[in-house]
């Protein structure tokens, strides 16, 4: 069992949910509205305190839990919805889920998602 968490643009939400959702196994996501900023280098890979470096910027951050076998699946597709090519594209990260545990019917590990 893994979990999935994508923090990418806000604007790009709508193109990822809709590249997931043609997926024919995709077991579901939670959205949340986030702030961060990445390494904060400017020109030249250097640091330069801005008005724009010092806050942080609005993200959306997808969650999804999943057996092993579509992890890779799901990753690729939100890297290439959520792919502009631009600084602040965002991040994919993948780790394990030690136990899952649906709530309603107590099932656990795939059979929860």
């Amino acid at each position: 069992m893994k979990e999935i968490k994508a923090v990418l643009q806000p604007q790009m939400l709508g193109k990822v949910m809709a590249a997931l959702h043609a997926l024919p196994h995709f077991p579901g996501a939670t959205v949340v509205d986030v702030t961060g900023h990445g390494r904060g280098r400017g020109s030249g890979g250097h640091y330069e305190a801005t008005i724009d470096s010092i806050y942080p910027k609005r993200k959306t951050r997808v969650e999804i839990l999943c057996g092993d076998d579509v992890c890779d699946e799901l990753v690729a597709m939100i890297q290439k919805a959520a792919h502009t090519g631009n600084p602040g594209d965002g991040l994919v990260w993948v780790t394990e889920a030690a136990r899952v545990v649906r709530i309603r019917t107590g099932q656990e590990g795939d059979e929860a998602v």
